[in-house]
């Protein structure tokens, strides 16, 4: 016990300790401006709209980018983590039931749930650490598409203000502050598909209140009926005057029941013991949900910029699964579930000044992030039909992390710019379990220096060189376990954070009216290699790795009614023994058109296609290649819009995701190893009925 409370005081003190060396860091940077220049050059501020901003002059690499709402909104969606396959390169499937979070690929990755890839909204983080089913896990179901206002999206570990799960890049998405008119929509499709969605902000007081609430149900074309009902919310007051800019946001997500159909054994398919979108556990399933508060103010000054964000929110879930039927226990089978809940809390502080030194255009950024993770309940339960036949693991965990960064931005010439960045991150865990052996605590700190240098533009042309480092935090219980909770064998442990470092080549182009284009050059190496253990339903730890592929991104709008996009990622991901990374997506093509009619018709259509991918490190075994094409059209006259949607409209027999490994259906001797997939969802239709008010 005295242990536990010398872990926790030490993290009360980093506590208090991060916070005095924030506020002093930014005290000490307004004392020590030089003053300004007479007739200073500033480097001015980018607003960005959408993918048609060309980032010119802002952007530090090729492959950051944004993507606005206008460009989003009449694309066609199957699930709302779609929103993310707007990022060059990203792929984003299902491999069990829609409740849960997407999985997500990206740059030789195969993220799981969100590892090595940092998700927020409004700058609140999204990646949940020691997370029950998966190191980084981040559900996007709570997200309304209509009040996503753009997504801002950076790849590579070459920005300092983005600390954990760096690896591979980030994406904020950032939501509206007010709607031009209020929205009561309806939907109604094949499989039991319904939605209905009301939001407005009115004016109140001298702000807008913007609110939203929506409601989901599917059964999905699974054999077994999803049941699945979801309901989101959303208050945000939003207040502006002069200088200063506040929100204040709230917002709920639950879903009380739904059930899965996970990925299934090839071979139960094959030999008819169940059809293509049928489950081998009809009881696998779960609930969840989240309630979050979040405060954000932001202060605009001559040439400077202050922000303050704090944040909390709650969340749940339980989660039940069975990917290798009885492979372990032949007479109950292998059905476990995941359980978690915690409380999350954080802030940034930043602040971001521009001034001129020795006659060069300087922006400098300090900045200091916080976040606490208390779970007072993470285990592994063994389970039959979702009853409790034996705890497995129960732990609780408190995980407490902050970041100092600092960025130092100089344009020496107008053809040369240059940017340093410096972050810190320490990290302190405390895991109590209820096998002694595996409670512990643990401290680790990591520095991740970045450099750019752009060049141009040249005829609306620049080049960039980027060279950086992020990381990613590892699962605590990992980091202090000693013993394998059931059977007592002694088990290795991981390292608290892992390191990943990169470069980049990259240009960006809009040398011709209404076109966007880049192009980098990437490479990646990881100290470590998160991947998903389809027996365990979770991720492990394994080699180092390398990474390395060429991009390119083309945004053109060449009406003003009609806009296109094509995207190209090729891969090559492996281990540094050579061997194949699983599930690692060596090829992406992604394609997407949206017309708007001054007449008010309007439709988009999108494209994706991911090659054929490795399911085992000896890359004996692939996934085939698969290609998907949604399409949307719609008519829109005075405060009324209709429209329907055609997913996978070619009925594609694609799979969303496959995996290899052992598993043993009822009645066979022994464990077989066996692809198991989860497929595309087919051909199905979606109508819309929207009112503006």
């Amino acid at each position: 016990m005295a242990d536990l409370r010398d872990r926790r005081s030490t993290l009360r003190r980093l506590t208090t300790a991060s916070l005095m060396l924030g506020v002093l860091a930014l005290e000490n940077a307004a004392r020590g401006q030089e003053p300004a220049a007479p007739a200073p050059t500033q480097m001015p501020e980018v607003v960005v709209h959408g993918r048609a901003e060309d980032l010119l002059g802002a952007a530090i690499s090729a492959s950051q980018g944004a993507v606005g709402g206008a460009d989003l909104e009449d694309l066609p969606l199957l699930r709302r983590g779609e929103l993310l396959e707007a990022v060059p390169g990203m792929v984003v499937t299902q491999h069990s039931g829609g409740g849960k979070a997407n999985q997500y690929f990206l740059r030789g990755f195969n993220l799981d749930h969100g590892t090595d890839f940092a998700f927020s909204i409004d700058g609140v983080p999204v990646n949940l650490p020691s997370h029950a089913h998966g190191q980084g896990y981040s559900d996007l179901n709570f997200l309304i598409p209509e009040l996503v206002s753009s997504i801002d999206f950076k790849k590579g570990p070459f920005y300092p203000e983005v600390g954990d799960f760096s690896g591979s890049g980030a994406a904020d998405l950032h939501l509206v502050t007010r709607l031009p008119e209020g929205i009561a929509n309806v939907q109604g499709g094949m499989f039991g598909y319904a939605r209905a969605l009301l939001a407005d902000s009115p004016q109140l007081g001298p702000g807008t209140l913007l609110y939203a609430l929506e409601y989901n149900h599917t059964n999905g074309p699974w054999d077994l009926p999803e049941h699945s009902n979801r309901w989101n919310g959303l208050l945000r007051y939003h207040w502006d005057r002069a200088r200063d800019e506040v929100n204040l946001t709230g917002t709920f997500y639950w879903a009380p029941q739904w059930q899965s159909t996970d990925q299934v054994a090839e071979r139960a398919v094959a030999a008819n013991l169940i059809s293509r979108f049928g489950s081998l556990d009809p009881t696998d399933g779960g609930r969840t949900g989240r309630a979050a508060l979040s405060f954000d103010w932001t202060r605009r000054d001559d040439g400077s910029v202050t922000k303050l964000l704090l944040y909390g929110f709650y969340y749940r879930l339980n989660l039940f699964s069975n990917f290798t039927y009885f492979l372990d226990d032949q007479v109950n089978g292998d059905q476990f579930e995941q359980v978690d809940r915690r409380f999350v809390s954080g802030g940034e502080l930043r602040r971001t000044w521009q001034r001129v030194w020795g006659g060069k255009a300087v922006e400098n950024t300090i900045g200091v992030q916080m976040r606490n993770d208390y779970i007072p309940d993470v285990g592994l339960n063994h389970t039959v039909a979702r009853q409790i036949l034996q705890v497995l693991s129960d732990d609780r965990v408190e995980e407490f992390n902050t970041g100092v960064y600092a960025n130092n931005q100089v344009q020496w010439m107008p053809w040369l710019k240059s940017e340093l960045g410096l972050r810190g991150d320490i990290f302190a865990i405390d895991v109590s379990s209820d096998t002694p052996a595996n409670s512990g605590g643990s401290t680790a700190g990591i520095v991740s220096p970045k450099a750019t240098l752009v060049f141009g533009p040249w005829k609306k042309t620049e080049f960039y060189l980027d060279v950086g480092s992020g990381f990613h935090s590892n699962d605590a219980r990992g980091v202090t376990i000693t013993v394998d909770p059931v059977t007592l064998a002694p088990q290795a442990r991981v390292p608290l954070l892992v390191r990943t470092k990169g470069a980049e080549i990259g240009m960006r182009s809009s040398i011709l009216p209404g076109l966007v284009s880049t192009l980098s050059l990437w490479f990646l190496r990881s100290d470590s290699e998160l991947t998903f253990a389809g027996d365990s339903g979770d991720t492990e730890a394994n080699g180092a790795s390398r990474k390395y592929g060429v991009e390119w991104a083309s945004f053109y709008k060449p009406t003003s009614w009609l806009m296109l996009s094509a995207d190209l990622a090729l891969t090559q991901a492996r281990y540094l023994d050579g061997s194949y990374i699983a599930n690692s997506i060596p090829v992406v093509v992604s394609a997407a058109a949206v017309v708007e009619t001054p007449m008010g018709i309007f439709g988009g259509v999108r494209l994706r296609t991911f090659g054929s991918q490795p399911l085992i490190e000896d890359d004996s075994v692939r996934q085939p290649a698969s290609t998907i094409v949604n399409t949307l059209v719609g008519y829109r006259w005075r405060r009324y819009e209709v429209s329907a949607e055609a997913l996978n409209l070619f009925d594609s027999k694609a799979d969303d995701i496959a995996y290899y490994y052992p598993s043993r259906l009822a009645g066979e001797p022994a464990g077989i190893n066996d692809v198991h997939v989860h497929p595309a969802e087919p051909f199905q239709i979606r109508g819309s009925v929207t009112v503006h008010f």
